[in-house]
C-alpha cells in the first residue's frame, strides 16, 4: 500500500496527544492518589486502624494489671514491665455476683430483643412489600413516622404504663421497650429490601403452589439474608450497649452490664479493678458477634447501597 507525498504520516507525538490531554485534565489530587494509592496508602490506613485501636488495647492491658500498678502509672508501662500482667482482676470479677448476674441479664435482654425485632420486622416487611391489604400505604407511612420519635420522649409515659401492667423493673419490660423501638427501623429497612426482589420469582413460586408463609420461608428469607443479618447486628449492638433504657426500666435484679458497671463507682474513686475487666468483657462480646457475621453485614450494606 502506498502513501501520497502530500499526506501526513502518523507519528508518536500525534498518538500520544490524546493521552497527554487526558492527563492534563486530571486534577493534582487524582494524580497524587494514583501514584500513592499502592503501598503507601495501605500503610497509612493500617496506622489509622492501629491508632483507632489504642483505647481498646489500653483497656485490655489495664484490665490485666493490679489496681496499685494502675494508680502508679499508665497502661503503657506494661510494655516495658510485662511482669505486671495478671488475671487477678478477672478472677475477682467472676467472684462479683452483681457483675456476673448482670452479664446473664444482658444476654437475656439482648437475645430476645434482637430475635423479636428480626422475626417480626421480617414478616411485617414482607407484608408491606408484597401483600395487599386495606390501608397498606398509610400503615407504612405511620411506621416511617415512628422513626422520628426519640426514645427520651417515651420513657416516662411507657414507664407509667409498665407500672400499671406490673412489668416495670423486669427483664420482660426492658425487652418489650427495645422491641417496640427497634421495629420501625426494621420494618422500614426490610420492606425496602424485599421490594427489590424480582416479582417473577414470587409468581413462579405461587404457580408451584407455594402459600404466603412457604413463599416467605423458602424464597424471601434466603434472598434477604444479608439485610436480615445487618439488621440483627445493628439491633444486637444497640441493645447490648444501651444504658439509658436499662437505667430507667430495670432494677437491681434485672440490670444489665452497663448499669452494673455504673453502680460499681465508689464514693471516692472508681472501682478500677472491677470496671476495667468488666468494661472489656462487655465490649469484646459485641465485637465477636460483629466479626462472626462480618461477611453477611458487608453483603447487606453493599446490596442496600446498590439498590
Amino acid at each position: 500500500m502506498t502513501t501520497h507525498a502530500g499526506s501526513p504520516t502518523p507519528t508518536t507525538s500525534t498518538k500520544s496527544a490524546p493521552v497527554e490531554s487526558v492527563k492534563a485534565k486530571q486534577s493534582l489530587g487524582s494524580r497524587i492518589t494514583g501514584r500513592v494509592g499502592g503501598g503507601v496508602l495501605r500503610v497509612f490506613l493500617l496506622l489509622v486502624g492501629l491508632f483507632w485501636l489504642v483505647p481498646t488495647i489500653g483497656l485490655l492491658l489495664s484490665s490485666l494489671r493490679k489496681p496499685e500498678d494502675m494508680g502508679a502509672s499508665g497502661w503503657w508501662k506494661v510494655l516495658s514491665e510485662p511482669s505486671q500482667l495478671t488475671v487477678d482482676s478477672y478472677q475477682k470479677l467472676l467472684e462479683n455476683s452483681d457483675i456476673t448476674g448482670s452479664l446473664v441479664n444482658t444476654v437475656l435482654i439482648t437475645v430476645p430483643a434482637t430475635l423479636l425485632v428480626v422475626v417480626i420486622g421480617s414478616l411485617a416487611g414482607y407484608a408491606f412489600a408484597w401483600m395487599e391489604f386495606p390501608g397498606r400505604d398509610w400503615w407504612f407511612l405511620a411506621v416511617v413516622g415512628l422513626l422520628v420519635v426519640p426514645v427520651q420522649v417515651a420513657l416516662i409515659p411507657i414507664a407509667e404504663l409498665f407500672g400499671k401492667l406490673g412489668i416495670f423493673g423486669t427483664i420482660f419490660g426492658v425487652v418489650l421497650f427495645h422491641t417496640g423501638f427497634g421495629l420501625p427501623f426494621a420494618i422500614f429497612l426490610l420492606r425496602n429490601f424485599f421490594a427489590e426482589i424480582p416479582r417473577e420469582l414470587l409468581e413462579a413460586a405461587r404457580l408451584d403452589g407455594a402459600g404466603e408463609l412457604r413463599l416467605f420461608a423458602r424464597v424471601v428469607m434466603p434472598l434477604g439474608g444479608p439485610a436480615i443479618a445487618s439488621l440483627g447486628i445493628f439491633q444486637f449492638l444497640w441493645v447490648w450497649n444501651d444504658m439509658l433504657v436499662a437505667l430507667v426500666f430495670s432494677n437491681a435484679d434485672s440490670q444489665p452490664i452497663t448499669v452494673a458497671l455504673q453502680t460499681q463507682v465508689r464514693q471516692f474513686g472508681n472501682n478500677i479493678d472491677v470496671l476495667a475487666p468488666g468494661a472489656f468483657i462487655s465490649m469484646v462480646i459485641p465485637l465477636a458477634v460483629f466479626f462472626a457475621f462480618q461477611r453477611q453485614f458487608v453483603s447487606g450494606v453493599m446490596a442496600g447501597a446498590v439498590k
